[in-house]
């Protein structure tokens, strides 16, 4: 705090940069914890020749969120891998990626650097159907990029490591970045996999679809199980709701502490200024502290004459002037003739 007990600039920027760590880590507590709210009130449809009829039934033919697990199957044609024989699937994504160590100036440490420099994702029709068959029942698909999650599965990766002369290594120190080479990655979402969709079920003109949901509630194609999926996701609301609660816990305790120091600085000013109107009153002689015996010591080095013997023996060790707080370091004994 300063001369006037009001906080520090450094403390007031501690405070406010705190707080908006703790509120934005509290919104995107809550945000998850929607997204959590909205997966536990899903409605699990199995997929078998009664789903026609439930969305017959349902208002406007649409279930607005639903979980519905089936195998992948494309619908007219398939991508195959570019790497790997006999791998055929309906989302594919290539990635090159450039890695490289980049010097920084002010830890001095080189530091990896990822980025990616060029990346395709191809798609197909597909839908799902039932895991055991027998039954021309399937729900078609729509949109699968624009899922929160899609599972797709590393199908090839290769890293291609980048060959140096002598002259590239030395302009690489002096430029401060030092290439360590390209990976190639192929991702795919494969056919016959068991998939776990979330979104908005319609029956459109005797075709029933999974899209997107409306309403800000998240789309999801995961490889995982319903009850995995759900479970990921109130793991990913505890952790920030742990972060908040930490971070709050700071905040408040930073604040009380501030508020608790500029009351005390208030406090002995106004005890500082009832002791000096004491010591500056012309018309009265008595001891500032017992107001009762007169006054009969000289304080040094401060010069004070505001207190008895009797009161100054009962100061706390090491004694400290009761009007301007300095210490005393030594008495002189003040006679009135």
């Amino acid at each position: 705090m300063d001369a006037g007990g009001r906080p520090s600039t450094g403390q007031l920027i501690l405070l406010a940069t705190s707080s908006a760590v703790t509120a934005i880590l509290y919104a995107i507590y809550r945000q998850k914890s929607k997204v959590v709210h909205s997966l536990k009130g899903a409605k699990k449809i199995t997929l078998d020749q009664n789903l026609k009829s439930i969305l017959m039934e349902a208002p406007g033919k649409c279930v607005p969120y639903a979980v519905i697990e089936g195998v992948v199957r494309s619908v007219k044609e398939t991508l195959n891998s570019q790497f790997v024989e006999n791998c055929k699937g309906v989302v594919q994504r290539l990635t090159l990626q450039e890695h490289k160590m980049v010097w920084n100036r002010t830890t001095h440490l080189w530091n990896d650097y990822e980025k990616i420099i060029h990346q395709r994702t191809n798609t197909v029709s597909f839908d799902l159907v039932p895991q055991e068959g027998g039954t021309d029942v399937a729900v078609k698909v729509l949109k699968p990029l624009d899922a929160a999650e899609l599972s797709l599965e590393t199908v090839y990766e290769k890293f291609h490591p980048s060959v140096q002369s002598f002259t590239d290594v030395i302009g690489h120190y002096i430029s401060g970045e030092r290439p360590k080479g390209i990976q190639e990655t192929e991702e795919m979402l494969k056919v016959g996999v068991m998939l776990t969709g979330v979104g908005e079920l319609v029956l459109d003109n005797n075709t029933i679809k999974l899209q997107p949901p409306k309403q800000g509630m998240r789309y999801y194609l995961s490889s995982q199980d319903f009850d995995s999926l759900l479970q990921k996701q109130e793991s990913s609301v505890r952790l920030w709701k742990v972060l908040t609660v930490v971070f709050g816990f700071a905040t408040c305790a930073l604040f009380l502490f501030l508020l608790h120091r500029q009351y005390r600085r208030h406090r002995e000013k106004r005890h500082l200024q009832q002791m000096s109107a004491a010591a500056g009153d012309t018309t009265s002689n008595t001891c500032v502290i017992c107001l009762s015996d007169t006054r009969s010591c000289v304080f040094l080095e401060c010069g004070h004459v505001c207190s008895c013997d009797k009161c100054y023996q009962a100061l706390q060790k090491p004694p400290k002037c009761p009007i301007c707080r300095h210490e005393i370091t030594r008495v002189v004994p003040l006679y009135n003739s």
